[in-house]
């Protein structure tokens, strides 16, 4: 999803210095709400990752 959002910037970038103001604009926002999505998600699964890690080491223990 990471990947998406770079590659919307990009393409948003390069239409908007071609004078495509509004569809590039368009193309950052949506490359915008992508990377906080994936944000979000990396948080989330860090965040899973850390409590199961902690309930397998309990048992182990």
């Amino acid at each position: 999803m990471l990947k998406l959002a770079i590659t919307f910037l990009i393409l948003g970038l390069i239409l908007g210095a071609l004078g495509f103001g509004g569809i590039g604009g368009a193309f950052v926002g949506i490359a915008k709400v992508l990377f906080f999505i994936a944000l979000a998600l990396f948080v989330i699964f860090l965040v899973l990752g850390l409590v199961a890690g902690k309930s397998v080491k309990n048992a182990i223990d």
